[in-house]
C-alpha cells in the first residue's frame, strides 16, 4: 500500500507550523470557500431524538435530490441508480471489489489521483498506467496506446474527467474513442466526475453518461466535497444502471452499514445551493487558476500547461528530486516566515522515475495567499541545493 503523496509530508508541515512557520498548503483539494449557508441551516435544524443508522444504499430523500441534480447535466439516472457511499472515495473502492477479482487489471492514463492504486491493491487488483506527458498538456494517449495493453485480465478503464491531478479535461472525441474500445473489449468504464462544476472551456460537458451503447458498463463516480466545499461531511455516491453490479455493490454497503447520517443532511440541503453561490464559486477559480499559471510560468525554470478543469496543476521544477525538494521546503526552508507545502508528483505516477521533478498544487487559497506563495516557491528555488539551473 503506497503513501499518499498528498497527506504523507503533513507531519512535517505540522512541526514547521508548531515552529511558527506559515505553511501554504498547496497540496491538497481542501478548498477555502465559503460552505452553502443552506448545509449549516440543515444542521442547525435538526431534531432528531435519534440519531440512527440510515438505509445502506442512503437515505431516498438524498437519492432524489441527487437524480434532479444529474438531470441538469443530462445525466438520466434514477435515484434507484445511485448508492450514496462514505466519500467519492470509498466508491472507488467498492466499484473495485464488486467488479474486479485478484490478479485483474484497469487500464489508467497516468499521472493519476494516487489513491486509485491503494484502492486496487485493496481490491487485489494491478493499475496498468498509459502515460500522459506535460509537454502535450497531459493530453489523452494516442487510443492504440490503451489498445495494446488490454489482456484477458482487462476488466476495464478508469479516467477522471475533470482530471485530478492534471486538471486535463477529455474533449468529446476523446471521449468516443474511449466508448469505442470500452465496447470492443466488453470493459468497465469508471468515471470520476466529482470537478464537473469546474471546466474553463466553454465547449459541453462529456459525462461518460452521455456515452451511447455502453449504459451498463459505466460506473460513475462523484462526491459532494468539492462543489459544495464540504469535505468533511464525507459524501459520495456510486451510480450504475447494471443490476448485476449494484447487489454486488451492496453488499459492501451493508457491510459497512450505512453512509454518515449527519453528512448526508447536510449533502441533501447543500444540493439547494443558488446559482449564484455556484457562480461566485466557478469565477473565483477561474481568477486563481489565471493568477497562479501566470504566475508559475514567470518564475525560471518553471513550466505548467494551462488546466481546463477542477483545481489542480502539475508543475515541473528545476529541481533534481521533486520529494526532496517538497521535504526541504517544510523541514529546512523559510522566507519571511513562510513556506509552500505541495504533493510530489512521483505518487501520482506508477512508472518508475516519472514525474520526479513535478509537483502537483492545488489553487485552493486565495490570491493574496497564492500571491505569497509564489514569492516564496520563487525564494525557495533560488537557495535549493538540487536545484537544476544556474541562477
Amino acid at each position: 500500500m503506497p503513501a499518499s503523496p498528498i497527506r504523507k509530508l503533513v507531519p512535517l508541515a505540522n512541526a514547521a507550523m508548531a515552529r511558527g512557520v506559515k505553511v501554504y498548503k498547496l497540496n491538497i483539494g481542501q478548498p477555502d470557500v465559503p460552505t452553502p449557508e443552506e448545509a449549516f441551516k440543515a444542521l442547525a435544524k435538526i431534531d432528531r431524538k435519534v440519531l440512527e443508522y440510515s438505509p445502506s444504499e442512503g437515505i431516498r430523500s438524498l437519492r432524489q435530490k441527487l437524480e434532479q441534480y444529474y438531470h441538469k447535466f443530462n445525466i438520466n439516472v434514477g435515484a434507484d441508480d445511485i448508492i450514496v457511499t462514505t466519500g467519492g472515495s470509498e466508491a472507488v473502492l467498492f466499484a473495485f471489489m464488486a467488479c474486479l477479482d485478484p490478479g485483474d487489471e484497469i487500464i489508467v492514463p497516468e499521472p493519476a489521483y494516487a489513491n486509485y492504486m491503494a484502492f486496487a491493491i485493496s481490491a487485489g487488483a494491478k493499475i496498468v498506467t498509459v502515460p500522459s506527458s506535460i509537454e502535450d498538456g497531459f493530453a489523452l494517449p494516442p487510443i492504440e496506446a490503451f489498445e495494446k495493453l488490454i489482456t484477458p485480465r482487462t476488466k476495464g478503464i478508469l479516467i477522471c474527467n475533470p482530471n485530478n491531478p492534471t486538471g486535463y479535461l477529455y474533449t468529446r472525441r476523446e471521449m468516443m474513442q474511449i466508448r469505442d474500445l470500452v465496447m470492443k473489449y466488453d470493459l468497465f468504464l469508471f468515471s470520476d466526475e466529482v470537478y464537473r462544476e469546474f471546466c474553463y472551456t466553454g465547449a459541453p460537458y462529456i459525462s461518460a453518461f452521455h456515452l451511447d451503447g455502453i449504459e451498463e458498463q459505466v460506473v460513475l463516480i462523484d462526491s459532494v466535497s468539492k462543489r459544495y466545499n464540504e469535505c468533511g461531511i464525507r459524501i459520495g455516491a456510486l451510480i450504475t444502471k447494471n443490476k448485476a453490479l449494484k447487489t454486488n455493490v451492496m453488499k459492501f454497503c451493508q457491510a459497512r452499514l450505512s453512509p454518515p447520517l449527519l453528512g448526508q443532511l447536510v449533502a441533501e440541503a447543500s444540493i439547494d445551493a443558488s446559482e449564484e453561490y455556484m457562480q461566485d464559486t466557478y469565477n473565483e477559480y477561474v481568477e486563481r487558476r489565471k493568477f497562479l499559471i501566470d504566475g508559475l510560468n514567470r518564475i525560471p525554470g518553471c513550466y505548467t500547461p494551462i488546466p481546463m478543469g477542477a483545481f489542480y496543476t502539475v508543475v515541473s521544477l528545476p529541481v533534481d528530486d521533486a520529494d526532496k525538494f517538497c521535504t526541504w521546503c517544510l523541514r529546512d526552508f523559510e522566507y519571511e516566515g513562510a513556506t509552500v507545502f505541495m504533493a510530489p508528483a512521483s505518487g501520482f505516477y506508477t512508472t518508475p522515475g516519472k514525474g520526479r521533478n513535478e509537483v502537483r498544487m492545488a489553487y485552493v487559497l486565495n490570491k493574496d495567499d497564492l500571491a505569497k506563495a509564489l514569492v516564496v516557491l520563487r525564494e525557495a528555488l533560488k537557495a535549493y541545493p538540487g536545484r537544476t539551473m544556474p541562477e
